[in-house]
């Protein structure tokens, strides 16, 4: 990387406006906290940098809620509820929800249309109360001291704007405000190796009669591709599955590694470039592929994410950290804020690793403790999402949606709480936060 520097003019930078909530991203995490700070009677701001909602599960047409449910002694229930009901209610009359889908044999995933998506989360902040920053790109932070953030700073098509808050949830997915505040975090496993990113993409054409459960098939199918030397794939373990009509299916088989063949970093400029055009030849190969298999001979390519699909970046270093044995042993806290029935799915060089509790002698899920959504460091930050307090391996399970709800919720109504009573997010009073979600439909997994 070039070292050279200049010397930027001194500016003063206009405030764009001041609220007692400011969230960054609009992803699972931003649009729940979003929601519950605004519903508490909080004026309360979310910053998104695209002009959607969804995070990953649209700008990286993910297109699968995964974490919703768990299986709890044999029996796979819902166990993410709250503003998570109130979305999936909005997508539901607009016709964009399948109904849950199972997987292994030992849980389900629910697809839905990443439009039908986009006009629910709008309908859903905004009848919140929530006012929402699109097409803005958080650049930086101010600082009233150490250990607190005055205001965010943006880039938009109007320019640099300074967004004063009194709280701030970084829901970013890569625990940006969090580190340029000076939160301890980490990246990857301590080597550096990341969980690999993945570009999705949709297929239309399909013949849904001829396809079947063509999931079923299409592994052999690569596996002799590959002995007969026509085509060499980025991983194995294929995820391809029909979308809401039977004639579009998403494809999940990429696999995006740098010169090094370590996983692309989802926070360095460069890589991340050269990801994205990676992923799209990458794709022109599977689909390719995929013509050769029955029912889809005349599929096309109808759309290529938005944007790399990243799994895993910065891990913000909390006043707990969730473990893999936390994961897989269903681990109880009294702190809970929600619940995590997701196993660890790890995005390894060359395939996807899936290690699961006990099922069906076990629960299931894993209580999710508040201490992990506290940034070391900071009075009046949380992090939620992807971002938050977790191991490399116990981030693989609670990345995805559903622990997303729940982490972004508690955070939005934890910051409420704490302006009630003037303190700090590690002197928000649990109980009192516990009760507060509980109220909302949330479910803490405290009986099953």
């Amino acid at each position: 990387m070039n070292t050279r520097t200049l010397t930027e003019p001194q500016r003063q930078t206009p405030v764009w406006g001041e609220y007692e909530v400011v969230v960054l991203g609009g992803g699972p995490a931003g649009m729940a906290a979003a929601v519950a700070a605004a519903r508490a009677g909080r004026k309360t701001l979310l910053i998104e940098r695209y002009g959607f909602l969804g995070g990953m599960g649209t700008a990286a047409g993910v297109t699968n809620f995964c974490g919703l449910h768990a299986n709890v002694h044999g029996d796979i229930r819902q166990v993410v509820h709250g503003v998570a009901d109130d979305l999936l209610q909005r997508i539901a009359r607009l016709g964009g929800l399948n109904e849950p889908h199972g997987l292994f044999g030992k849980t389900v995933a629910q697809a839905y249309d990443t439009a039908a998506y986009k006009i629910a989360a709008d309908d859903l902040l905004l009848s919140s109360g929530v006012e929402v920053l699109f097409h803005a790109l958080a650049a930086g932070v101010v600082m009233d001291d150490a250990r607190r953030v005055q205001a965010l700073l943006v880039e938009t098509k109007s320019g640099r704007f300074a967004v004063v808050g009194r709280t701030f949830i970084d829901a970013s997915g890569d625990g940006d405000l969090a580190a340029w505040a000076g939160a301890p975090y980490a990246l990857g496993d301590g080597a550096g190796n990341m969980l690999y990113p993945s570009t999705m993409f949709r297929l239309n054409g399909i013949n849904p009669e001829r396809a079947g459960k063509a999931w079923e098939v299409i592994p052999r199918l690569m596996l002799q591709a590959e002995a007969e030397g026509r085509y060499r794939f980025p991983r194995k373990t294929p995820i391809v599955r029909p979308q809401k009509s039977g004639i579009e299916w998403r494809v999940n088989l990429t696999q995006l590694a740098n010169a090094q063949g370590n996983a692309m970093n989802g926070t360095d400029a460069r890589e991340l470039s050269e990801a994205e055009i990676l992923g799209r030849r990458q794709i022109a190969e599977v689909a390719g592929f995929l013509r050769e298999v029955p029912g889809f001979e005349s599929a096309y390519i109808v759309d290529i994410a938005p944007q790399v699909g990243i799994r895993e970046t910065r891990r913000v270093r909390g006043l707990y950290e969730l473990s893999e044995a936390d994961v897989l042993e269903c681990a109880s806290f009294d702190d809970t804020i929600g619940v995590n029935g997701w196993p660890l799915e790890l995005h390894l060089k060359g395939d996807v690793e899936f290690r699961w509790p006990r099922i069906p002698e076990s629960r299931g899920f894993n209580h999710l403790p508040y201490r992990m959504i506290l940034p070391e460091g900071l009075d009046n930050v949380w992090v939620a999402g992807r971002c938050a307090s977790m191991s490399h391996e116990a981030q693989s399970a609670a990345r995805v949606t559903g622990a997303c709800f729940v982490m972004g919720e508690a955070a939005g109504l934890a910051a409420s709480l704490a302006l009630k009573g003037a303190s700090t997010a590690a002197a928000v009073d649990v109980v009192a936060l516990q009760a507060g979600l509980e109220d909302n439909g949330a479910y803490l997994g405290r009986t099953w």
